[in-house]
């Protein structure tokens, strides 16, 4: 019997990681902590995010609910939106602390979508019989590689899959407009 951890649980240290740096990020108070913490944050997800899309995911296509599947595309989307505006901004910005707070609330939503018990993404994709163990080193072994990259070259712009790339108009805000 096998010690290695499989697909799921490889994914689940994932999740539970990405919890606790967002719990150090709300006691953070120094900025410079905060930045630290957001760049963490936001490599883990990125990493997460395309090893689950890479990888683990197509290896779920027709094994798993098909909505389910495509929420999570989408939700992954809208998370890279929030990294990028997270990325691109700093501390002292006006809505920094809250874009963060939005994306660790939309990350527990996902989290809770893939582990729920009996029906969430990684139950399904046990049930289908998947090869967890073949799965987790191909996902280890990817993961392995894009932490090196981005540590090497930075975090890339985010792919997004099912967000379309709106023109957005950047409007005042309440306050700005009340002044």
């Amino acid at each position: 019997m096998s010690t290695k951890p499989d697909a799921v649980a490889l994914l689940k240290a994932d999740h539970r990681k990405v919890e606790d740096l967002f719990e150090k990020f709300k006691k953070a108070r120094d900025a410079n902590r905060k930045t630290a913490l957001a760049v963490d944050i936001c490599t883990e997800l990125c990493v997460h995010a395309t090893i689950e899309e890479e990888i683990f995911y197509p290896a779920c296509k027709e094994k798993v609910e098909e909505d389910l599947l495509h929420e999570s595309y989408v939700e992954h989307d809208g998370a890279k939106v929030m990294i990028a505006e997270l990325l691109a901004s700093s501390p002292d910005d006006e809505f920094y602390d809250a874009k963060m707070t939005v994306l660790s609330e939309e990350i527990k939503h996902h989290v809770k979508e893939e582990e729920k018990p009996g029906e969430g993404l990684f139950a399904q994709a046990r049930e289908a019989g998947l090869d967890m163990e073949a799965l987790a080193d191909r996902l280890t072994a990817h993961k392995e590689q894009l932490l090196a990259k981005f540590k090497a070259e930075g975090l890339p712009p985010p792919t997004t899959r099912s967000f379309r790339g709106h023109k957005l108009q950047q409007g005042s805000t309440v306050e700005a407009k009340a002044a």
